[in-house]
């Protein structure tokens, strides 16, 4: 699936939700803001998640009570109609895309069509790391060979622990071409085919890919793919993709 289809589809889905809850006859404003890293991720004793780093910004969005979230690189804020966000140009405009995501995130938190789209903190990242090393081996053994998308280090470093064969691809140059955890980081966009598509049996995918219109590389490949962290959190509930998240 092209992400032109995947987003008209969360577009059509999302105006669905809100004329089955008669949102475009109600005065209801939804607010988007960016959140400081000690916000989003709490005080943990690592230091290189990458929204510590200053390469990704998480935004929130807040609808009637739901809060959603999502990583962006191009954070942006917005105070207004539901109907403005769902006639923003989520394919062409990556300020507008974020903010979309975290609303859709918010109104199907809402309306219980989703969880987990709040970031786990504190110490949250490694206990998440520690249950999904527990669901991986339950499900899929520990022979699996894993690629691991985007560098997330506790989730990394579980897997390095857990699993003999496992790759690690990021888009970031300062990560690509390092060992972490004992895992060389290969380029997201060159090592992509030889990798995902060649290699692997299993793929954790950062739902991120989401909000960098990256995601098309891993739908529809024909192999298990999960998706991880709260910025896919509405989009997996409504396209009925498998998530690998334990935050709130």
């Amino acid at each position: 699936m092209k992400n032109e289809e995947l987003y008209r589809i969360l577009k059509d889905k999302f105006r669905d939700i809100a004329r089955e809850h008669q949102l475009f006859e109600k005065e209801i404003v939804v607010r988007c803001r960016s959140l400081t890293p000690e916000e989003a991720i709490g005080k943990t004793e690592r230091t290189d998640f990458p929204i510590l780093t200053g390469k990704d910004i998480m935004i929130q969005a807040e609808f009637d009570g739901g809060i959603g979230q999502a990583f962006t690189c191009a954070p942006a804020s917005f105070s207004g109609k539901l109907e403005e966000i769902l006639d923003f140009d989520i394919l062409g405009n990556i300020h507008d895309r974020g903010i979309f995501i975290a609303a859709l995130n918010a109104v199907t938190r809402r309306y219980g069509l989703c969880d987990r789209s709040i970031h786990c903190r504190n110490d949250g990242p490694e206990i998440c790391s520690g249950k999904a090393m527990e669901y991986l081996t339950e499900t899929y053994g520990k022979d699996v060979r894993i690629a691991q998308i985007g560098y997330q280090p506790a989730l990394l470093e579980g897997l390095s622990k857990t699993f003999d064969q496992v790759r690690v691809l990021d888009l970031d140059p300062v990560n690509v071409g390092d060992a972490r955890f004992g895992i060389y980081v290969l380029d997201g966009v060159k090592d992509y085919e030889e990798t995902v598509l060649d290699w692997a049996e299993l793929v954790l995918c950062t739902s991120s890919t989401l909000a960098n219109a990256s995601i098309e590389n891993f739908l529809d490949i024909g192999k298990e793919v999960l998706f991880y962290g709260t910025t896919g959190a509405g989009a997996a509930a409504l396209m009925g993709w498998k998530r690998l998240c334990y935050a709130d």
